[in-house]
């Protein structure tokens, strides 16, 4: 197989699989199917291809030091790692991908790119080296081809590509068509009247096509978006492991997907039809049916009892669930929320997303542990004027040098050793040691040791908010 770059999209939020899956920590960095997240398979799977180079992350840049993180437990090291300012949908985040291996150092522009979404299910993956490999002889006849997955069923929540004429291409394992239509998610009557007419199959979101030409088919459908794009490529600039496209060239260009902006405007969209074990894994009933499950067609995981129950996707992530008597229901028990529901209903999650935003309020956005590049924090206890949170720095890791004009804050050491610099002062403290910051002093907590530093920090003041935060010195690039 020729020379490949993976191209991975990670900017999703996943909030269909709601609570698990919140806007800080999305499904894709979540591990849904296997010990491994969803990011980490992705990465591994592009890596196992034949010809396949270090992959370039597209990802917002909220999650940036979680994907770092989960790439280095990888042992692949990407390319680079573009960070989106705000999310513009997959045709502009392509696009910095595509002059990134066309017009950057030992750009070429008929360096194939192989896009996939970092959140897909792939059970087979000899069949997906096979499909793969049939898009490139396609790719590199000029097509811009699609995965079309073999329908399983009148699925409804997936769009369809409806194939043309096989393309006379040599060298193929099977069959490369044209594409005929796209079409949108549809009813079921009309799902079920696709796969009685044959020819339809499922749009996956995978591509593969050179550079060159998916820079060229943008420019000529959808030149707004180029020229934004690569006026916030031009202009980038380097953090630390990351790629930032200039944030002003980013926000003014338009959002659409490469679906609306490329692949229905082109007359070179191309499709190979796949059959293996694909799933975007975009709802809880979709991940049921993927899960293994036990004699009653249940899926449980964590610490559950179930009982007189069937065909259920059960999970219990801090303690105990109890299941007694109900069939085809989805049940997810995180610290701070517990979605219960029929496993039919899965797409009603965003009404549940909605209310949450509508009053203010924070589950749909991050989980009581909050991962930071440092470590993680996570809420233990609030009331009124105090709050009460469990802190661990990593290893030879440091918060920022900063300052609180609301909150005065205590210190105790659990385990681990804790170098606290206050006012310039510093003191090391090791476990059942304290030490007490005061309401706009300036201070800096770090892990000069070997092992994790745990800490439970007690703050007291008039507003307990995480913005109530001056830094002044950073080490990772963070600003006030």
């Amino acid at each position: 197989m020729s020379t490949l770059h993976p191209v991975i999209l990670s900017g999703g939020s996943g909030t269909r699989l709601w609570p698990l899956s919140r806007a800080a920590y999305p499904k894709q960095l979540l591990p849904l199917t296997s010990a491994k997240t969803m990011l980490q398979e992705t990465i591994e799977r592009a890596a196992a291809l034949p010809g396949a180079q270090a992959p370039l992350l597209i990802c917002n840049q909220e999650h940036r030091f979680l994907i770092r993180e989960q790439c280095l437990a990888t042992e692949h090291t990407p390319a680079a790692i573009y960070l989106e300012p705000v999310g513009r949908n997959t045709a502009p985040a392509i696009a910095l991908a595509a002059l990134h291996l066309a017009q950057g150092e030992n750009g070429d522009p008929d360096a194939l790119m192989l896009v996939l979404p970092a959140d897909h299910v792939i059970e087979d993956q000899a069949a997906f080296e096979k499909a793969v490999s049939d898009a490139v002889v396609a790719a590199r006849a000029g097509y811009l081809v699609t995965f079309g997955i073999v329908p399983q069923g009148p699925e409804t929540g997936y769009g369809y590509i409806k194939a043309g004429a096989s393309l006379p291409l040599q060298n193929l394992g099977a069959p490369v068509h044209a594409v005929a239509a796209f079409a949108e998610k549809p009813d079921r009557a009309t799902a079920e009247g696709y796969l009685a007419s044959g020819g339809y199959t499922w749009n996956s979101g995978m591509f593969v096509f050179t550079a060159g030409r998916y820079l060229e088919e943008l420019g000529t459908h959808r030149p707004d978006i180029l020229v934004a794009a690569t006026q916030a490529w031009q202009h980038r600039a380097v953090d630390l492991d990351f790629c930032r496209p200039a944030s002003a060239d980013f926000l003014a260009c338009p959002a659409d997907s490469i679906d609306y902006a490329v692949m229905q405007a082109t007359a070179s969209a191309a499709v190979v039809p796949g059959q293996f074990g694909w799933s975007d894994v975009g709802s809880w009933d979709s991940l049921w049916q993927i899960a293994a499950k036990d004699e009653a067609g249940n899926a449980i995981q964590g610490d559950a009892f179930v009982a007189q129950t069937r065909n259920s996707y059960i999970r219990a992530e801090s303690r105990l669930v109890a299941v007694i008597g109900l069939d085809n229901v989805v049940v997810v028990e995180t610290a701070d929320a517990v979605l219960v529901m029929h496993r039919d209903k899965s797409q009603e999650i965003k009404r549940a997303i909605e209310h949450l935003n509508l009053h203010g309020r924070r589950e749909h956005m991050e989980h009581l542990r909050v991962y930071r590049p440092w470590g993680w924090y996570e809420g233990i206890d609030s009331g009124e004027r105090f709050q009460v949170k469990r802190l661990m720095v990593k290893p030879g890791e440091k918060l920022s040098l900063q300052m609180h004009h609301h909150r005065a804050e205590h210190w105790v050491v659990v385990s681990g050793t804790a170098m606290v610099t206050v006012d310039g002062k510093e003191i090391l403290l090791g476990e059942n040691q304290s030490t007490y910051i005061p309401l706009g002093h300036t201070h800096r907590l770090e892990n000069p040791g070997k092992i994790e530093l745990h800490i439970v920090e007690v703050q007291s003041g008039a507003y307990l908010g995480e913005d109530d935060i001056v830094r002044f010195e950073d080490t990772y690039g963070r600003t006030a």
